[in-house]
């Protein structure tokens, strides 16, 4: 029997044989990385630079986009370099550090939009008291109720996987995974059961609940209200609702397909559902916000325009 200590490496069974199309799919995850990163870098600079958007809403946006980087860091040069690899292993020290990005990127951005969601019921609920309640030290204390939590919940799961014997070391997915790992055991598993299912409740339901409490708040608010109420409420809370929404059914996909038997699901597919949530939402969260938030939209629009004119005026000069 194969003990954790001795389990150097984990080998990835979900990768199919593309070695005539493995540029090919190369190319194509790579620009949709490089997609990714220009765009959410794009709005973190344009929510830095501009002291109009130096408000607690697009500061819990920008939180956002930061998080989008990470997490799309923590998979996308990975997938890279095992699309070119024809043995599709890694060392098991790198693995649990994938599982902590891919888990803390996970937590952080439920933790995220529960706060986004407490700021909007705040200002729409209770707008003349807006400013007394989200005061700069709140902010602060919000950011930190973000990011800390999930990497804490996250190094205890990965302390009570990592001391797990385990009889293999080939798991069915693209990428490393919590449960994947945990299937593997020979040990008892019921602590980290237990342990997964207060994380789970802490990191994702609690957020979730909130944020549908905040918006039972806010419809009540904009049905009562006038017609301007309403539709700064749908304008600011349309993205944010969407948002939660692509995540959530990204999430609920992993958890299905890694908590039941999907050999009978097509390969292609089961890696679509695995890597969506981790793949999709990096790239509809900027592009949501960067067109539906009125402010971040001018300014973006303003930006291009202003980079077209100057290069005009390069071309006639030449």
């Amino acid at each position: 029997m194969l003990n954790s200590t001795q389990v150097t490496y984990i080998t990835f069974r979900a990768y199919l044989d593309i070695r005539m199309f493995k540029y090919l799919y190369f190319m194509i995850i790579l620009s949709l990385y490089m997609l990714i990163v220009c765009s959410n870098v794009l709005l973190i600079v344009v929510i830095c630079m501009n002291r109009s958007l130096h408000e607690p809403m697009y500061l819990f946006l920008c939180s956002l986009f930061v998080n989008e980087l990470y997490g799309s860091t923590g998979l996308f040069p990975f997938l890279l370099v095992q699309i070119l690899s024809d043995i599709h292993t890694v060392s098991a020290p790198f693995c649990f550090l994938q599982i902590f990005c891919v888990y803390s990127y996970a937590c952080v951005e439920f933790l995220n939009l529960a706060v986004m969601s407490y700021d909007r019921y705040l200002a729409i609920c209770y707008p003349l008291q807006y400013n007394t309640h989200m005061t700069f030290n709140k902010v602060i204390i919000l950011f930190v109720v973000i990011w800390l939590p999930p990497f804490l919940v996250v190094v205890g799961t990965i302390s009570l996987t990592s001391s797990l014997q385990l009889c293999d070391n080939i798991i069915d997915k693209v990428y490393c995974d919590n449960y994947s790992i945990v299937k593997l055991a020979c040990s008892d598993t019921r602590v980290n059961n237990i342990y997964g299912l207060i994380v789970s409740f802490t990191m994702v339901f609690c957020p979730v609940i909130l944020i549908l409490y905040t918006y039972i708040k806010i419809l009540k608010v904009c049905f009562s209200g006038s017609k301007q109420t309403r539709q700064k409420a749908v304008s600011t809370c349309t993205p944010h609702l969407a948002s939660l929404l692509n995540f959530s059914f990204g999430v609920c996909f992993e958890v299905v397909q890694s908590r039941f038997n999907m050999s009978k699901v097509p390969s292609m597919l089961r890696i679509f559902l695995a890597l969506y949530f981790l793949t999709c939402q990096p790239l509809f969260n900027p592009t949501l916000y960067g067109l539906k938030m009125s402010k971040i939209h001018h300014i973006c629009k303003s930006l291009f325009v202003l980079k077209c004119r100057s290069s005009d005026k390069c071309v006639q000069l030449d």
